[in-house]
């Protein structure tokens, strides 16, 4: 999923969301927001089934790739090699990833309310919880991109469905575990614990491993509020590892376990970042509206346009759209 900067602060967005593909997850966390839910491969899989049967050699545009979900599931139904396939993303670190991934894939670094393609110059354009981060002018953007007979098919964020949910969820745990400061509070206590052990007065580690105490409560009060699956795992292993370690302090290296914690601190406001965004570009149902709106008055024509749901859930995962542009572009 990706991440073309929401409407208040795009650039703060967009590098969040650089940050996260450039790999600096590696600790392991801040993972919430996936979308490799069953129901959202199949859209994608009969959708492209539809494009195969229909194109002969479609040209393809995928915008705000993010790691290459939808790139991955067209791949798969389509005969590559007939496919000309291009991604676009805001984030170099986006496209390297998908360039490398699957080299037959075009790539272009960009905004996507400024995307430099042709106009009316591709059969098929698709984006999944990218696109409507950059507001209308994106949507707009996007349909002019399609050529008579083409087709665009989005899903976007709903603000009903299960996603917008943990998204929320998440969010909140964040910003609960960053206002804790357990972070700050177990790398002191760590500090202090690892001169101790090597025969340092004791007074500070006690002192630390008190001030953390609180700290520990509220990732506990945190769990039992959201579930300890909230936010990828990160509160529920944040407070198992560092309980852990601490545990047996004396097997781990200082640097390791320091340098853990830096990397865990510094991806809060990354991660923070991310589901701010996530949650603010929800759409509502009159915000779907306008959309389906802005795509009739450029000659499409709706196949699909409603929610997206799985088998036997009460909420929707997304808006799903499918159109195609019936009449010339002028």
């Amino acid at each position: 999923m990706h991440k073309t900067g929401s409407h208040s602060d795009s650039g703060q967005v967009a590098a969040s969301w650089e940050t996260y593909w450039q790999g600096t997850g590696d600790a392991g966390v801040y993972t919430s927001g996936g979308v490799s839910h069953p129901a959202i491969l199949g859209f994608w899989d009969e959708f492209f089934r539809t494009v195969r049967q229909d194109y002969g050699a479609p040209r393809i545009v995928d915008i705000a790739s993010g790691n290459g979900a939808v790139v991955e599931r067209a791949l798969a139904a389509l005969d590559g090699e007939q496919a000309d396939f291009t991604s676009v993303d805001v984030s170099a670190a986006a496209i390297a990833n998908i360039r490398s991934r699957f080299p037959q894939v075009h790539g272009i670094v960009a905004d996507a309310r400024s995307i430099p393609l042709d106009a009316n110059g591709f059969d098929v354009v698709t984006s999944q919880f990218g696109v409507e981060y950059a507001g209308m002018k994106a949507i707009e953007e996007a349909a002019g991109l399609v050529k008579a007979q083409g087709r665009i098919s989005l899903l976007l964020h709903s603000q009903a469905s299960s996603i917008h949910k943990e998204c929320e969820d998440s969010l909140g745990a964040i910003v609960r575990l960053k206002e804790s400061k357990f972070i700050p509070y177990a790398s002191r206590m760590f500090q202090a614990g690892f001169h101790a052990c090597r025969g340092a007065d004791r007074a500070p580690y006690e002192a630390a491993a008190t001030r953390l105490a609180p700290a520990v409560k509220a990732l506990e009060s945190i769990m039992a509020q959201y579930g300890q699956h909230v936010a990828g795992n990160t509160i529920a292993r944040l407070y198992s590892d560092v309980d852990r370690m601490h545990r047996s302090i004396q097997r781990y290296d200082p640097a390791e376990v320091l340098d853990w914690l830096d990397r865990m601190d510094g991806e809060l406001d990354a991660f923070e970042g991310r589901m701010a965004s996530m949650c603010e570009s929800a759409l509502d149902a009159r915000a779907f509206d306008r959309v389906c709106a802005v795509l009739r008055e450029r000659g499409y024509t709706a196949m699909h346009a409603g929610p997206l749901y799985a088998p036997g859930q009460g909420r929707p995962l997304a808006w799903a759209l499918v159109a195609i542009r019936l009449v010339s572009p002028a």
